[in-house]
């Protein structure tokens, strides 16, 4: 037997009802808020995410899924959804001729070959948004609480946001010098992982779980000791903004986001959500003033998130959202065969108008088709028999309460519009 590969899923029945609701939540809120739908390939040049993702992040060292198309090009399998937004961007031009703010949502599949765990896959789904233009502490405000909102509309209110300032490229630089020399210091109490970001990547070590809880590590320099005064301006008006539009944060000075491209503003939304294992990340972003400049667009800055659906599906599933939704709209039964062709054709005008229907063609008791109707979770059941085909009439009966009536074939879907 052929299986799936690991750290892969099938999506079906309850967790597909689930997905629907968590996408098209984040549709609708995402067109609310006047962002434009962006959907990018699904594998791009490896040199794309090499360059934006930076070559010395876990990502790019471990995690991508490369490979060598039939021409022997070096293609990946996306790891994340910002990168490929900013090429379409550069590509088509987007840019030109816009005042304003440029913002895109995107959905999909990305890839990154990790251990496989509660709510972590290797084939995964990713919602996002980004937003490019002015750099702007009211524009990183309204992302944040997009991302607030949407998980209001959830009912997910078990949330703490993360923030912290990175500042621009010179504080960090400034930073970086004074972190290598403590670090250095401590060098037998690194892990091994850390004695590598030591020399290549040294802001990746203030994200370390197996370094952090150590005392040392506790009284390394913070990067709040070297932001310009410009830079603590637009951080202290994001936050007076955030103040303002009550939503509540937490400064985390380590945290740092895994990606190169990060500066200013970056965030996290925490969870300790039963359904997951301790305090988990379900969504994260933060501002990316110099990636389209670097992947060979011009000088805009950016900011975004992204959250990861298969945690979310985790906490989803608790709220029980398959109850309290319906399978199906109608479930048309003909009583014998000799009506099994007016059922379809009624069917058919149900669909026409716009409900979801279901037409059972089986050759089985009265009684069974009843019994399917019921597994189906249907509003409505419409039966059609003999003496009603005479009439040119059906039986409707509500499915939760048993009332049953007859209507007319003319009158059904008006009667079914005053129903719903």
């Amino acid at each position: 037997m052929i299986t799936k590969p690991k750290g892969t899923y099938d999506l079906l029945g309850s967790d597909s009802v689930i997905y629907d609701y968590a996408l098209d939540a984040f549709k609708g809120m995402c067109e609310l808020n006047n962002y434009n739908y962006m959907k990018t390939p699904t594998f791009e040049a490896s040199e794309l995410f090499h360059r934006g993702v930076g070559e010395t992040t876990d990502i790019i060292k471990k995690e991508t899924y490369d490979f060598l198309d039939k021409k022997g090009r070096s293609m990946t399998l996306r790891p994340e959804g910002t990168a490929g937004v900013v090429r379409s961007l550069i590509e088509n031009k987007l840019y030109a001729n816009v005042s304003g703010y440029l913002k895109y949502y995107y959905y999909g599949p990305m890839f990154r070959y990790e251990r496989p765990q509660s709510g972590r896959f290797r084939e995964f789904n990713q919602f996002g948004v980004e937003v490019f233009g002015p750099m702007n502490p009211y524009i990183d405000a309204e992302v944040i609480n997009l991302g607030v909102k949407y998980f209001q509309v959830l009912g997910i209110d078990n949330i703490k946001i993360k923030i912290n300032n990175l500042s621009s490229k010179q504080d960090r630089e400034k930073y970086k010098v004074a972190l290598v020399e403590y670090m250095s210091k401590h060098k037998d109490e690194l892990c091994e992982d850390c004695l590598e970001r030591l020399e290549k990547n040294p802001l990746r070590i203030l994200d370390c779980k197996v370094d952090g809880d150590k005392d040392f590590f506790k009284s390394a320099p913070k990067i709040s000791e070297f932001i310009s005064p410009e830079s603590k301006e637009y951080f202290d008006t994001l936050l007076s903004t955030l103040d303002s539009i009550e939503i509540e944060y937490e400064i985390d000075e380590n945290l740092v986001r895994g990606l190169d491209y990060y500066d200013y503003a970056v965030f996290e939304f925490v969870t300790e959500d039963k359904n997951l294992t301790g305090a988990s990340t379900i969504c994260a972003g933060g501002r990316y003033n110099d990636l389209v400049k670097t992947l060979g667009g011009p000088e805009l800055n950016g900011i975004g998130f992204a959250l990861g659906y298969e945690r979310l599906q985790e906490i989803l599933k608790s709220l029980d959202l398959t109850k309290q939704s319906k399978d199906l709209d109608v479930y048309v039964i003909p009583v014998t065969n000799n009506e099994v062709s007016d059922a379809l054709i009624i069917g058919t005008m149900l669909k026409d108008a716009g409900y979801k229907t279901e037409i059972d063609y089986r050759d089985v008791s009265l009684k069974n088709k009843y019994s399917q109707a019921n597994k189906m979770n249907t509003a409505y059941i419409v039966t059609i028999g003999e003496e009603e085909l005479k009439n040119y009439t059906v039986k409707l009966k509500d499915a939760k309460t048993s009332e049953e009536k007859t209507i007319g074939i003319n009158n059904l879907v008006e009667e079914l519009d005053m129903s719903f």
